[in-house]
C-alpha cells in the first residue's frame, strides 16, 4: 500500500522542475535543457504510475522498480531544491558591494564550482530516470489518461438483521434515530437523516436495528434499502429504487425522465423509508442539482431518506435534520462484545486470559469490527502464550485485523487526495497515543511540500482544510490544540507508508534508514543513527520530542571528524528538524539549502548563530522558551519566507533584528520587542498584514510618539485574535495602539497611565473579546468598558493600586432597573488579586455605589486576593469554586450568610483565608445537616488565626466541621501567618 504515496511524491517533482526559480537559475548556469528533459521524463512516469501501482501488487520486478524510483524521486527533489536555494541566495545578496561578489567566484560560493557541481547532480539524476523510464516502457503500461478507472468489488449490503446476533451498547443509538424518524411524521417534505461516524463503527448494523423496529414497521407504508458505495449515478440510483419500490425488475430505458415518471407512479403518495447505505459521495452538486430533487419531490408527509456514510461532509451535504454521529463503545460495553466472542466456544475464562482479554479491549478502542475480529480470532485460542502474542502484536499485524478490519479502514483512506493520503501518512511518525499539536503538525505538512496554494487558499488554510477533512473523516481526533489518532488508525498509517520509523523498530529488525524519510526519537537514541546509515539516505523529518529533551545530554563537540561526516550524511535531505536543547550544535551538521522547519525551544542559547540566516527556505522558526535568548541574529530580514517565528517566553529578548517589516509572509509572529535603533521600531509591523493569533508587543515604553505608534497599524491587522500591551514606565501611548473590533484576548502589563485610552471606553470595542487581563498598572483608575460584553469569560485584575471601581457611570434609576443589574453576563472566571483601593463593584453616573443591584449570573470561580476595601459580595447564584484571601472581615461575613441562606447551591470548593481573629464558622447556626444547601462541596480549605485547628486533639470546633459538612471530601485549616 506504501506505494500509493509515490504518485504525488513523482508529481510534486515534476512541478518543483518546472518552478519559474529553478527554470531561471538552470538558464543562468546553461543547464536548462537536462532540467526540461527531466521535467518530460517525470510527466511521462506520472502518467502511467497508476498503472504501475496495481500490476506492483502482483509483480515483484515492478515493486522493485518503484522502490527505486523514489529514491531517484527524492534525490531529484534536492537537486533541483539547491536550484530554489541558489536562486534564494542571489536575492539576499542583492545590493552588497562590487568586491565582495567579485571574491565569491573564488569561494566556496563561486558560481564556477556551483555550475560544475549541479551539473554533475543532476546528469546523475538524469541517467538514473533515463534508466528507469526505459523499464517502463517494457512493462507495457497504460496511460492514465486512457485508461479507464479500476474497478473495485462493489460492497452489497441487506436489510436483514440476524436475529441471534447480539448487539451491544446501540440501544441507546436506536432509541434516538427512531423517534427522530417518528417525530417527522407531520412533515409534508421528505427529510434527509445521515448516521455518520467512522469505518467498523456499525452503521450498517444501527440503520437495520432501525429499518426492522415495530414501530418504524408500522409507520411507513413502503420500505427500501440500497446500498450505494461509489456508485452515486442518479440513472443507476433510480433503477434500483423502482425495482425495490415494486419487488421485480425494471426494463424501462437509461433515461432520466422516463425514470423520474415511473417513480413518481410507484411511490405516489407513500410514506416512504430509504435506507441509502454506504455513501461516499462528498460533490455537492451531485447531489443538490442531480439526486435531490428526484427523490425528495415524492411520497407522501413524514417520508425519511436514512444515509449511512463516514464522512461528515457527506452527513452535512445530504441533511436536512441534525445528523446523528456515531461513536465508539463505552469501556462496559466493549467488554461485553469482546466476552461474547472470545469465550463462546468453550474457551475458559481463566483469571489471566480475562486481563490479557481487557487489555486486548483497551487497544481496540470501542470499535466494534475490531473488538469482534479480535473476539472471534481468540475464540478458538485456548493458551496464554497465545492470547499473549496476539496482545503484544498491532491488530493490523494479526490474520483477523490484517483481512478484516484493515480493509474496511483502507476504504476511507482510498477515498482521499493524494496530499490528504501524504498528510495522513505522515503522522505515523508519532507513537500511539501520541497528542499532536495541531499548528505544529500542519507546519510539519509545510515543510515536507505535502501541501499546496490552491486558488485563494494559501499553504495555512489549505493545511487547516486537510486537517480539517481528516478529522471529519475520522482520521484524526480533535481537541481544539491538540489532536490524535485511533489506534486502529495509527496502525493504518503504519501500513499505508513505509517511510516512517523510531530507530526502535528499526534496531528490533535489522534494518538501515534507507527508506526512512521520517523519525522521532530521544536524544539517546540519536547517538545510534550513524550506524543505521549504508549510503546515502533520504531523512526529511527528525523530531526530538520534548519529553526526553531533558533526559540525555550528547555533546556533537567530543564526536570524532568521521562522525561528524557520517552526520551530515543521514541529514543531507532534512526538512524539519526539532532539535534538544542538548543537540544545538546538530546544526553545522545539516545541509541548510534544504530546512523549512525549525526548532530549538527550550534551548539554553544567548544568541542564534548568523548561520541560521542563509536557512533561506525556512517556513518556521520555534524558540519558545528560550528564556536565556537576548538578541536574534542581524540578518534575518534575509528570510523572506519565513511564515511562524514563535517567541513566547523568550522573557530576556531585549530587541528584534533590523528591518523585520520586510517578512511580509509571517502570519504568526508571537512576541515583537520595541527597539530604538534604525529599524528595530514598533512601525516595522506596519506591513506585516498576515499576522493572526497573539501577538505580545513589549517594551512600549520605547514607542517615540502617539503618531509612531500609530504606524503599527494594529486596526488593520483583523487575523489577530489575542493582544498583549507591556509596558516597563509610565506611557501615553496607547491611545495610538488601537486594534480592530474582533480582537478575542487583551492583556495589558505596566501601563503607567492614570486612565484607560478613548478606545477602551467604547462597548464595540469588544464585541468579541473572551479574556481581559490587566496587571502592574499602579496608577490606572479604570479598567475598559467591557462589563456589558456577552462574549466575555474571563477577568483578570493584579496589582491596581488606583482601582477603586469595578464598572462605573452604571445609571441604574435611568433604566428603570428595580432588581439586580446582570452585568459580565457572560463571564466565567474572575480574579481581583492585589487591589488596595477597590471598595465598590459598581457605581451609577453621579458616583453612587451600586453593589446591591449588581449579579454575575454565568460566575463560576471567583478569586479575591488582598483587597482589603471590599466589603460586599455580589449575587453569584451558579459559583462552584470561591477564594477570599485577605479581605475585609464583612466579606467573610457575608460568605457564611450566602452559605445559610442556600444561596450558593452548586458552590464545590471554598477557601477562606481571614488576617483577624473573627469567627470564621458560625457554630450556632450549624447545629443542623439540613441547614446547610451545600451537598456539592468537596472542598474546604479555612485559614487563619481563629481558623478551626487549636490543638492537636479535635477541638468542639472540628467536631462541628466534621458534623456539620460530613460530605465534604477534604477539607484543611490553613495556619498561615500570613492569611
Amino acid at each position: 500500500m506504501a506505494e500509493s504515496l509515490l504518485l504525488p511524491l513523482v508529481r510534486d517533482v515534476a512541478g518543483k522542475a518546472a518552478d519559474a526559480l529553478v527554470e531561471t537559475v538552470t538558464r543562468m548556469y546553461g543547464l536548462d535543457d537536462d532540467r526540461q528533459t527531466l521535467e518530460r521524463h517525470l510527466l511521462a512516469v506520472e502518467c502511467k504510475l497508476a498503472n504501475a501501482e496495481e500490476m506492483s501488487e502482483k509483480n515483484p520486478y515492478v515493486k522493485s522498480w518503484m522502490k527505486e524510483l523514489k529514491s531517484v524521486a527524492y534525490q531529484a527533489d534536492d537537486v533541483l531544491d539547491d536550484f530554489q536555494y541558489e536562486a534564494l541566495h542571489r536575492q539576499s545578496r542583492i545590493g552588497k558591494s562590487t568586491t565582495r561578489k567579485a571574491l565569491s567566484y573564488i569561494t566556496r560560493h563561486s558560481p564556477l564550482l556551483f555550475r560544475f557541481e549541479m551539473s554533475r547532480k543532476l546528469k546523475n539524476v538524469l541517467k538514473k530516470i533515463n534508466k528507469l523510464v526505459e523499464e517502463m516502457n517494457k512493462f507495457g503500461l497504460e496511460n492514465s489518461v486512457h485508461r479507464e478507472k479500476r474497478q473495485h468489488p462493489c460492497r452489497q449490503t441487506h436489510s436483514k438483521l440476524d436475529d441471534c446476533t447480539k448487539i451491544f451498547g446501540r440501544d441507546d443509538d436506536k432509541t434516538v434515530v427512531v423517534k427522530q424518524l417518528l417525530d417527522q411524521q407531520d412533515q409534508q417534505k421528505v427529510k434527509v437523516l445521515p448516521i455518520f461516524g467512522m469505518g467498523g463503527l456499525g452503521k450498517t448494523t444501527l440503520a437495520k436495528m432501525v429499518y426492522n423496529d415495530q414501530e418504524v414497521q408500522k409507520n411507513f407504508q413502503l420500505k427500501m434499502w440500497h446500498c450505494v458505495s461509489d456508485n452515486f449515478d442518479a440513472t443507476a440510483l433510480l433503477k434500483s429504487i423502482i425495482e425495490l419500490a415494486v419487488n421485480k425488475r425494471c426494463d424501462i430505458p437509461d433515461t432520466i425522465e422516463l425514470l423520474r415518471k415511473q417513480l413518481e407512479e410507484i411511490i405516489g403518495q407513500k410514506r416512504f423509508l430509504l435506507v441509502l447505505d454506504d455513501v461516499w459521495n462528498e460533490e455537492k452538486r451531485m447531489w443538490e442539482d442531480e439526486l435531490k430533487p428526484l427523490l425528495c419531490s415524492v411520497g407522501g408527509p413524514g417520508s425519511v431518506i436514512v444515509v449511512t456514510c463516514r464522512s461528515k461532509q457527506v452527513a452535512s451535504i445530504m441533511c436536512t435534520v441534525k445528523p446523528h454521529e456515531l461513536v465508539f463503545l463505552s469501556e462496559e460495553d466493549s467488554w461485553e462484545l469482546f466476552l461474547n466472542k472470545a469465550f463462546s466456544n468453550g474457551v475458559n475464562d481463566q483469571p489471566e486470559l480475562v486481563a490479557i482479554g481487557r487489555r486486548i479491549v483497551n487497544k481496540c478502542g470501542g470499535l466494534p469490527l475490531a473488538l469482534k475480529t479480535m473476539g472471534g480470532l481468540l475464540s478458538s485460542k485456548q493458551k496464554v502464550q497465545e492470547w499473549k502474542a496476539i496482545e503484544e502484536s498491532n491488530i493490523g499485524d494479526n490474520d483477523g485485523g490484517k483481512y478484516e478490519v484493515m480493509p474496511i479502514l483502507k476504504l476511507s483512506y482510498k477515498h482521499l487526495s493524494p496530499e490528504m493520503k501524504q498528510c495522513f501518512a505522515f503522522c505515523a511518525v508519532f507513537s500511539k497515543d501520541y497528542e499532536m499539536e495541531k499548528d505544529r503538525l500542519i507546519q510539519l505538512w509545510m515543510a515536507n511540500g505535502f501541501i499546496h496554494e490552491e486558488g485563494t487558499m494559501d499553504l495555512i488554510q489549505k493545511g487547516e482544510f486537510i486537517f480539517d477533512e481528516l478529522v471529519w473523516r475520522s482520521f484524526l481526533q480533535d481537541k481544539k490544540v491538540v489532536c490524535k489518532m485511533h489506534d486502529l488508525m495509527h496502525d493504518l498509517a503504519k501500513d499505508v507508508t513505509d517511510e516512517c520509523a523510531s530507530v526502535e523498530e528499526l534496531s528490533q529488525q535489522k534494518a538501515l534508514l534507507k527508506g526512512v524519510c521520517h523519525m522521532q526519537m530521544s536524544t539517546a537514541e540519536l547517538q545510534q543513527i550513524s550506524g543505521l546509515c549504508k549510503g546515502r539516505t533520504y531523512l526529511r523529518t527528525m523530531l526530538a520530542p520534548s519529553e526526553s529533551r531533558a533526559e540525555h545530554t550528547y555533546n556533537f563537540l567530543s564526536r570524532s571528524h568521521k562522525d561528524i561526516k557520517e552526520l551530515q550524511q543521514v541529514l543531507a535531505s532534512l526538512r524539519a528538524l526539532d532539535c534538544s536543547p542538548s543537540l544545538i550544535v546538530i546544526c553545522k551538521a545539516i545541509n541548510a539549502k534544504h530546512l523549512r522547519y525549525l526548532d530549538l525551544s527550550w534551548s539554553d542559547i544567548i544568541s542564534l548563530p548568523d548561520s541560521v540566516c542563509m536557512l533561506y527556505n525556512l517556513q518556521t522558526l520555534r524558540l519558545i522558551g528560550c528564556q536565556k535568548l537576548q538578541q536574534l541574529p542581524q540578518n534575518m530580514a534575509r528570510l523572506r519566507k519565513l511564515i511562524h517565528l514563535y517567541l513566547s517566553g523568550c522573557d530576556r529578548l531585549r530587541s528584534m533584528s533590523p528591518n523585520f517589516g520586510v517578512l511580509n509572509n509571517l502570519h504568526i509572529l508571537t512576541t515583537f520587542v520595541v527597539g530604538t535603533g534604525y529599524g528595530l521600531g514598533i512601525e516595522q509591523l506596519k506591513d506585516l498584514q498576515h499576522l493572526s493569533n497573539r501577538l505580545e508587543l513589549l517594551n512600549l515604553s520605547k514607542i517615540r510618539s502617539g503618531k509612531n505608534a500609530k504606524e503599527a497599524n494594529l486596526n488593520q491587522k483583523q487575523n489577530l485574535t489575542e493582544l498583549l500591551f507591556s509596558w516597563d514606565q509610565k506611557e501615553e501611548v496607547l491611545q495610538c495602539l488601537e486594534p480592530h473590533s474582533n480582537i478575542q484576548n487583551l492583556e495589558i502589563r505596566g501601563y503607567g497611565g492614570l486612565r484607560i485610552s478613548q478606545w477602551m471606553r467604547k462597548p464595540q470595542m469588544f464585541n468579541s473579546l473572551k479574556e481581559l487581563e490587566m496587571s502592574d498598572c499602579p496608577r490606572c483608575k479604570s479598567i475598559p468598558v467591557v462589563w456589558f460584553s456577552v462574549t466575555l469569560e474571563i477577568l483578570s485584575l493584579q496589582k491596581m493600586d488606583n482601582l477603586t471601581t469595578l464598572c462605573n457611570n452604571l445609571d441604574v434609576e435611568a433604566r428603570g432597573c428595580i432588581t439586580p443589574l446582570p452585568i459580565f453576563p457572560g463571564l466565567k472566571r474572575m480574579e481581583l488579586i492585589d487591589l488596595p483601593s477597590l471598595e465598590i463593584w459598581a457605581e451609577n453616573s453621579v458616583g453612587e455605589a451600586s453593589d446591591s443591584l449588581v449579579t454575575f449570573p454565568m460566575l463560576e470561580e471567583l478569586k479575591i486576593e488582598k483587597c482589603p476595601k471590599l466589603a460586599s459580595i455580589p449575587v453569584i447564584p451558579n459559583i462552584s469554586e470561591l477564594t477570599i484571601v485577605r479581605v475585609h472581615s464583612t466579606t467573610v461575613s457575608l460568605v457564611f450568610m450566602s452559605i445559610q441562606l442556600g444561596s450558593w447551591p452548586f458552590l464545590a470548593k471554598l477557601t477562606l483565608r481571614s488576617p483577624g481573629d473573627i469567627p470564621m464558622l458560625s457554630l450556632d447556626a450549624q447545629q443542623s445537616q439540613s441547614q446547610i444547601p451545600l451537598e456539592k462541596l468537596k472542598h474546604l480549605y479555612l485559614g487563619g488565626p481563629n481558623s478551626l485547628v487549636r490543638s492537636s486533639r479535635l477541638s468542639r470546633s472540628q467536631l462541628m466541621v466534621w458534623k456539620c459538612f460530613s460530605f465534604v471530601e477534604r477539607w484543611e485549616s490553613l495556619k498561615d501567618s500570613t492569611a
